[in-house]
C-alpha cells in the first residue's frame, strides 16, 4: 500500500523555494527538496493569481494580463522560461542527440526557442485576456506543473552523462509526491470552477507529461531545462483549456 507523508522539513521548503525562485538565500537542493516543488508550485501560482485579480480591478485586461505574465517570469526568476527556449533549440531539430545537449547547454537562443517562446508567452496573454481571474486555477495550473517536475526528477533518467545541478535532486520515490501533487493540483482546479477548470488542470498535467516523454525519448532522460520546458508548457495548456468557450 502507497503511503504519502509529507512531514514539514523548514531546509527542506527553504531549498525548494531558493530552487524554483529567486527568493531566499541560494541552496545546494537534494532528493528531498523535490517532495515541495508541489507545494512551493501552489504558492507561486497563489501570488501570480492574486497579483491577476489585484491588477484586473485596477486596469483593463490587457494590463492586467500583461502584470499578471511579468509577476510570473519575476516569481521564477524567468528560470523556466529559459529551460523552454533551450529546450525548443534542442530538441525540436533533426540533430544527433548527443548534438541535441550542446545545444541546450549553449548560452544563445535560436529560432526554435525564439519561435516557441513567443508562442508560448502570446497563448498565456490571451488566455488571461479572455477570462476572469481565478486564484485557484492558477494555483492549481502552477502545482500541477511542478508536480511532474518532481516525478520526472525521480522517475527518469539524468541524460547528461557528466551530471548537472538536477543531478543532486535525483533519487527517491516518486508515487508519493506524485499522488498528493496531482490530488492537491485537480483539487485547486475544481474549487476555482468547477469541472471547466478541473478539467484545464489535468489537462496541464497531460501536456507537462508529454514534454518530458518527449524529451526522453529524443534525450534518453530528462535535463533541467527539459522540467522547465514541461512546467511552462503545462500551465499554458490549463490557461489555454480553461479559456475555452464551455
Amino acid at each position: 500500500m502507497l503511503v504519502v507523508s509529507c512531514r514539514w522539513s523548514g531546509p527542506d521548503v527553504r531549498r525548494a523555494l531558493a530552487f524554483l525562485t529567486p527568493l531566499g538565500r541560494a541552496a545546494v537542493p537534494d532528493a528531498r527538496t523535490m517532495s515541495w516543488f508541489p507545494v512551493v508550485g501552489a504558492l507561486i501560482g497563489l501570488i501570480v493569481g492574486c497579483v491577476w485579480w489585484g491588477a484586473d480591478r485596477l486596469w483593463p485586461p490587457a494590463v492586467a494580463a500583461g502584470l499578471t505574465i511579468a509577476a510570473d517570469l519575476a516569481l521564477t526568476g524567468m528560470l523556466h522560461v529559459d529551460g523552454l527556449a533551450d529546450s525548443a533549440d534542442g530538441l525540436l531539430p533533426q540533430l544527433p542527440r548527443a548534438r541535441r545537449l550542446e545545444v541546450m547547454s549553449e548560452p544563445t537562443v535560436g529560432a526554435y526557442g525564439i519561435a516557441v517562446t513567443a508562442c508560448v508567452l502570446l497563448l498565456r496573454f490571451g488566455a488571461l485576456v479572455s477570462m476572469q481571474p481565478s486564484v485557484l486555477l492558477v494555483a492549481g495550473a502552477w502545482c500541477a506543473s511542478r508536480t511532474v517536475m518532481a516525478v520526472a526528477a525521480r522517475a527518469l533518467p539524468y541524460a547528461r552523462a557528466e551530471g548537472g545541478l538536477a543531478t543532486a535532486m535525483l533519487g527517491g520515490d516518486w508515487r508519493p509526491v506524485g499522488l498528493y501533487g496531482v490530488i492537491a493540483a485537480v483539487s485547486l482546479g475544481a474549487f476555482a470552477g468547477g469541472r471547466r477548470t478541473e478539467v484545464a488542470v489535468a489537462a496541464g498535467l497531460v501536456a507537462s507529461v508529454a514534454v518530458v516523454l518527449f524529451a526522453r525519448r529524443r534525450l534518453g532522460g530528462f535535463t533541467g531545462d527539459v522540467l522547465g520546458a514541461a512546467g511552462v508548457m503545462g500551465e499554458t495548456t490549463a490557461l489555454v483549456v480553461a479559456a475555452a468557450k464551455w
